[in-house]
């Protein structure tokens, strides 16, 4: 039951709608996948997403394709899945950063070595804690009415009562503005968050903080540049609302030093830039141990990703902040033939084998760029 082959296609799956962040407004989703085969004939799958190809972070699409394909399958092949840690010890001997291409790796292995044995992968994690987490949806139209109204109708659907708005584009104040009058909307049956995405300088920050943190708002994701975790530390310490630290938050290294420095008082965790489900574990104990709140954050990935992302933070301690697991629900279509359930304002734990989601081999192949990769 060894792993015979390993095999990444890059898929282009179209939203529902425009999806805007501060680097670029999301059409068409660009999301990896990576399928590994024992000799049993066995699969094991997992995704991987990056967001506007290089504008969030330094991993594309096609560069995780190339480097697993060129530097890390050769590490893999003839590997017991079960010894994913060892795997993944080796790889990182020879292959240096490209995180999120470990990531795809170790997640495709994990499926595979949960399947060989019929249980979920969260069992391999110490098993699941949380039957489902809290989910937030980003309201992104731009339009303060209609995010009002999409605002009140998922709250009556009991799909979501945690909101996101991303507002790192335009007029800071026109933006904070627009946040506050949605907060006045939805009150106390809601929480509201806001993410920069990394657009504020520090001048600007201190003229906007403190008015969304007087009208209420929860929580403030990477207002200043990833770079930048001596700002971040003096945000911090001169505001009470939370501060979270994502694009400055990749690896466990740099968690440890946020943690030591206070550069930011809360995580969003997310397995690409961390670089794997194990790296993942490592990082919320960090955080864990240095009194910081966790966010379970996205990519943007399909069900196949989100199931990934759930099954291992059902094994955690509950995250302060929830998650924003919506990806789902933002794709017109799915690689999967069973869909992440959401319900009373959470994401359920798949409990199926691997990660709980069994792929639909024809959309892959419709959505793949390259037609036969995984055929």
């Amino acid at each position: 039951m060894i792993i015979q082959s390993v095999q990444v296609a890059i898929l282009d799956l179209p939203t529902i709608r425009p999806h805007q962040l501060a680097m670029h407004t999301i059409t068409e989703q660009a999301v990896v996948v990576a399928r590994v085969r024992d000799t049993e004939g066995r699969e094991g799958w997992s995704e991987i997403a990056t967001i506007g190809g290089a504008s969030y972070g330094e991993s594309t699409p096609e560069a995780i394709k190339a480097n697993i394909d060129t530097y890390i399958t050769p590490h893999v092949i003839g590997q017991d899945p079960i010894r994913f840690g060892k795997i993944m010890h080796d790889i990182s001997i020879h292959v240096r950063g490209n995180l999120h291409a470990k990531a795809l790796v170790e997640s495709a292995i994990v499926d595979l070595a949960a399947r060989q044995r019929n249980i979920p992968a969260y069992e391999l994690f110490g098993g699941k804690i949380h039957d489902g987490l809290p989910v937030a949806w980003t309201l992104a139209s731009g339009d303060t009415g209609k995010d009002i109204e999409e605002a009140k109708e998922y709250l009556h659907q009991k799909r979501h009562n945690i909101f996101k708005l991303k507002i790192g584009k335009g007029d800071p104040m026109k933006n904070v503005e627009h946040v506050l009058e949605i907060q006045k909307a939805v009150g106390d049956r809601a929480r509201l968050t806001v993410d920069v995405n990394q657009a504020w300088d520090e001048d600007t920050a201190n003229q906007c903080i403190p008015i969304l943190q007087d009208g209420g708002i929860s929580m403030i994701e990477q207002p200043l540049p990833g770079w930048n975790h001596e700002g971040m530390a003096r945000l911090a310490d001169r505001y009470r609302v939370p501060i979270l630290a994502d694009e400055g938050a990749t690896s466990i290294q740099e968690i440890f030093h946020i943690a030591k420095h206070r550069a930011g008082n809360s995580i969003a965790l997310k397995i690409g830039k961390t670089g794997g489900l194990t790296a993942v574990k490592q990082a919320a104990g960090i955080a864990e141990a240095a009194g910081l709140g966790l966010y379970g954050g996205t990519m943007i990935e399909s069900d196949l990703g989100t199931a990934m992302t759930v099954q291992l933070y059902s094994t955690m301690p509950p995250m302060k902040f929830g998650t924003e697991l919506f990806g789902p629900l933002l794709f017109k279509d799915s690689i999967t033939t069973n869909r992440v359930e959401f319900r009373d304002f959470n994401v359920i734990v798949p409990d199926g084998p691997g990660f709980g989601v069994e792929v639909d081999h024809e959309k892959v192949e419709h959505y793949s760029r390259e037609k036969g990769v995984l055929a």
